[in-house]
């Protein structure tokens, strides 16, 4: 559906504001998840599913998928549309955060026409939750390393060793897998590859994690002998690196073609600005303080600059001089940001900004204590800060190689 006037998009763009004005949960008895790495109890997973399943079969959800593998066969531009609408309404995040954003871009990239009908539908409607393999105790940032075993014998790989961090690995479905099937190959990235692994067969056990949050949103998984079918290599053999790569395109945003939503809830500014008004200093709003409305101000052009580099980077004559620019950077400056403003949330409410959550006198509930927090997993996850630099440093500025 390449032809589409902007009279469609008006009356599409219409029709999501309307249904999320009408549809969006307002506040429940329970607290809800900031992002999908906080997804810790039942509770708040069956919501979060409910949810899912409910913004996907009313069109807004997939939008862009092809219709042949559940998607709705329109255009980025409806997808786009609908998810600022959700933005628009404050809707619950979009619980199936491996499957929307990277699992399903790199189906649909390179995946097979099996893979494509098997597991995009059920990505898109939550009933088939998807976690990542690829960090393992040994060895975190140095992906390349990756130690899990992969052994071929016959239409199975047999899999042993483990994987951590594993999000939502506990309600999991699926994982996508980084393993080692060749040991003696000639460097470490050629022994790697990519697989498609079903988290329901014998041999595989995820054990929860506690987090600074309080909450069990990761997990360790396991791999004792367990036979998973070798039609899920995504790929050759020994090709699981470049694959890999592809995926934390995908995780970093700096690829496109995610199924919408959104899966952390972003932090508003202009909701700081309310918090220093309310909250005072000497019988004063610490918005009165030239210092915090001077630091306040930076924030909110900050603000402004994030969401026009992501509008400048989808117009290619605006990034002629250094293309990947700011795809590369997106990441680093989008997960930094939240960190500060978050910091600087907390820093606002003085002696009460040691309270957390479920204690009286926290400040909203402890709420800016948990985005706060949070925001230290979104640092990590897909590449630490560190490594996000040292790829700017070395694919936008040409900077040597890092040892």
């Amino acid at each position: 559906m390449s032809d589409v006037s902007q009279k469609d998009l008006d009356e599409f763009a219409q029709e999501a504001d309307a249904w999320f004005a009408e549809n969006t949960p307002g506040e429940q008895d329970f607290m809800l998840p900031l992002t999908f790495m906080e997804v810790g109890t039942d509770q708040q997973f069956d919501f979060l599913r409910d949810w899912q399943r409910s913004v996907y079969e009313a069109g807004y959800l997939g939008a862009a998928w092809p219709k042949a593998y559940g998607g709705g066969g329109l255009t980025q531009a409806h997808q786009d549309l609908a998810t600022a609408a959700m933005r628009k309404y404050r809707g619950p995040i979009i619980l199936n955060a491996i499957g929307t954003g990277w699992t399903g871009p790199l189906l649909l990239d390179i995946g097979t026409e099996e893979h494509k009908k098997k597991y995009l539908k059920g990505i898109l409607s939550a009933e088939d939750i998807w976690c990542q393999g690829f960090s393992e105790p040994d060895n975190g940032s140095d992906l390349g390393n990756a130690q899990l075993r992969a052994v071929r014998d016959g239409d199975e790989y047999v899999l042993n060793g483990s994987k951590i961090w594993t999000t939502n690995g506990h309600y999991a479905k699926y994982m996508i897998l980084l393993a080692r099937t060749n040991p003696d190959a000639p460097n470490k990235y050629a022994g790697l590859s990519f697989m498609l692994c079903p988290m329901t067969v014998p041999g595989i056990e995820t054990v929860k994690i506690r987090k600074l949050t309080g909450e069990h949103g990761f997990t360790q998984t396991f791999f004792t002998d367990a036979r998973i079918p070798a039609d899920g290599l995504m790929g050759k053999e020994g090709e699981g690196w470049n694959v890999a790569m592809l995926t934390l395109q995908y995780e970093r945003n700096a690829k496109g073609g995610q199924a919408g939503g959104y899966v952390i809830t972003e932090t508003d500014p202009l909701e700081i600005l309310d918090l220093a008004r309310k909250t005072k200093s000497a019988g004063k709003p610490v918005l009165d303080d030239p210092v915090v409305r001077d630091q306040m101000m930076d924030f909110i052009i900050e603000t402004q600059a994030l969401n026009m580099g992501r509008q400048r980077a989808k117009l290619p004559p605006l990034n002629q001089d250094r293309p990947m620019a700011l795809p590369l950077m997106s990441k680093l400056m989008h997960t930094e940001y939240a960190r500060r403003i978050n910091e600087f949330a907390i820093g606002l409410q003085g002696a009460n900004g040691a309270y957390y959550i479920n204690e009286p006198n926290a400040v909203d509930a402890g709420y800016w204590h948990r985005s706060y927090l949070n925001a230290f997993s979104a640092t990590i996850g897909g590449g630490t800060s560190q490594i996000q630099r040292n790829i700017v440093g070395e694919h936008v500025l040409g900077l040597p190689k890092t040892r």
